[in-house]
């Protein structure tokens, strides 16, 4: 597939244009034009770049590439490093942020859904980058905490009464604490991210309303492994996940 044809069809396919990001979505850095094989993971790191170069890929398509805003913009240090491997050895780099977040079907929280067994009934949040919906059997927090740890194979972290009722649940996946205010605000009863920052402990406490911090990387796998193997399904093409362990 031309390298130009498949930047298309994602930028279409996320709706590019719909959204105002922190950092350009699709093409990142150019390489060569023909794409036979792609390697998907969470973020551009040094480590998944390396496997590019030894799966012979012609793409890396990832959920966190560069170029974000207030960036030091020199090329220097590791991203010279990250740079000079993808343009030495002619590699396309493909991004997509708040687009991958989003998508109805293949976004991040729709695959969180998906996996957790919850159904999506509205969205909240800037550029409605937020789902709330229901549970799929009446529960309390501490379960929801448990189908998580036990979904995303990670230990997560429950703020916030244990015991409360989860009739209606709030997810944003990666850092997306900064919208719990919204969550609740939308009327949720327990509100699921990725990340956690010393002010959320208190606004749960006090809300009465448990946040469950379930890890950046960890909620933000599933889109990109979705969209992959779309790519797969669509145009043949060879989409290979690699998961380059991150804790947080």
């Amino acid at each position: 597939m031309h390298r130009d044809a498949l930047r298309d069809y994602l930028d279409e396919l996320l709706q590019v244009a719909q959204f105002h990001d922190y950092c350009p979505n699709g093409l990142q850095v150019e390489g060569r034009a023909e794409i036979r094989k792609i390697i998907c993971g969470v973020t551009a790191s040094q480590a998944l770049l390396d496997a590019a170069v030894n799966a012979d890929a012609d793409a890396v398509l990832v959920h966190h590439g560069y170029f974000w805003k207030d960036d030091d913009n020199r090329v220097t240090g590791i991203r010279k490093s990250r740079l000079a491997t993808l343009l030495k050895r002619d590699i396309n780099l493909f991004a997509y942020h708040l687009p991958l977040d989003a998508h109805a079907e293949l976004g991040n929280n729709a695959q969180l859904a998906a996996l957790a067994g919850w159904t999506a009934e509205g969205r909240f949040g800037d550029q409605d980058i937020g789902f709330i919906g229901r549970p799929d059997t009446l529960c309390t927090a501490g379960d929801v905490l448990a189908q998580i740890e036990a979904t995303l194979c990670r230990t997560a972290l429950l703020v916030g009464d244990a015991q409360r009722k989860v009739k209606r649940i709030a997810w944003c996946s990666g850092g997306a604490q900064g919208h719990f205010e919204e969550a609740i605000a939308a009327g949720a009863d327990l509100y699921v991210s990725g990340e956690i920052s010393e002010q959320t402990t208190h606004l749960a406490r006090e809300s009465g309303v448990p946040y469950i911090a379930a890890g950046h990387h960890a909620t933000e796998r599933h889109g990109i492994q979705a969209l992959g193997a779309h790519l797969t399904k669509r145009f043949g093409l060879a989409c290979d996940f690699v998961d380059i362990d991150n804790p947080v």
